[in-house]
């Protein structure tokens, strides 16, 4: 005899006609591929087929006991990466199945990581440079709306638009130095969770306008700046980050320089360093 579904469960929706997708209303957590644990991603796997199933299905697919699905079930509800249907029969009692969320799909897809490197490849190899530049620049304009979205705490931190927009060139003002610093503290545990060795110098004070400097300790990506010299990846790094913060950042310090990390700053925080500004001073 199937066992009902936790509290939790019978209380999502109190509908009565046909099977109606639930999405949960609560706020979703950033969720990283090191957050998925190997057994919730075997049920992931099982939904991929878009067909929903109930814990039953889970169980009998799986090999598992209904209470470790049920506890997977839990853990993928919370980050938003199923949905839980619930289906009404007749005089009988409720039963519930479950579906990815489009969030779900994304991480159950395959990896994507020789695509992306063809994909790069190509786009660095293009031999006109002003459409290379404005793929890269467009690029990293999506990219950075996409983080920007999450840093809001918009659904899933996808919140793009298409239409074009120009690279970031805001100045930050005093008035919004803490909001910006806010930013660049979400922005560096977001990359954390992202396996991005980030971290974010921040100035001991707020005097002269000083603002922190992020710090990458290693390239997030090295197979896509194997190309000896090539800015491509920093550049559109810059983009990005510029786009995500509202800010025009700044590669003040580069591996590919024979520094010890990646540094990246705000243009009028570096100029307010350089040495004709000091010595103007």
């Amino acid at each position: 005899m199937a066992t009902s579904p936790s509290t939790s469960e019978s209380t999502t929706n109190t509908s009565t006609e046909g099977p109606i997708s639930v999405v949960p209303s609560r706020s979703q957590p950033a969720v990283n591929a090191a957050a998925v644990r190997s057994v919730d991603r075997e049920l992931l796997l099982c939904l991929r087929s878009g067909k929903p199933k109930s814990i039953g299905d889970l169980t009998e697919q799986l090999g598992v006991t209904a209470t470790a699905v049920r506890q997977r079930v839990e853990r993928l509800l919370e980050v938003g990466l199923i949905a839980r249907e619930k289906v009404v029969a007749g005089r009988g009692r409720p039963t519930y199945h479950y579906v990815l969320t489009p969030a779900g799909y994304r991480r159950a897809g395959a990896d994507a990581t020789e695509l992306a490197e063809a994909m790069w490849a190509e786009i660095v190899a293009m031999t006109d440079g002003d459409v290379r530049e404005q793929l890269i620049t467009a690029i990293a304009s999506r990219l950075g709306r996409q983080f920007a979205a999450a840093l809001r705490g918009d659904a899933d931190g996808v919140a793009v638009h298409d239409e074009k927009k120009p690279p970031c060139s805001c100045q930050q003002t005093d008035a919004d130095q803490d909001s910006f610093q806010e930013r660049m503290q979400r922005l560096t545990a977001m990359l954390q969770t992202k396996e991005i060795s980030a971290s974010l110098i921040e100035p001991a004070s707020q005097q002269d306008g000083v603002l922190p400097v992020l710090d990458i300790e290693a390239c997030p990506y090295p197979s896509l700046t194997a190309a000896a010299g090539d800015r491509s990846m920093c550049r559109l790094e810059e983009q990005m980050l510029s786009e995500a913060l509202g800010e025009d950042v700044h590669l003040s310090s580069c591996r590919m320089d024979g520094d010890s990390c990646c540094q990246f700053s705000t243009k009028s925080d570096n100029e307010s360093n350089s040495p004709s500004n000091s010595e103007s001073g």
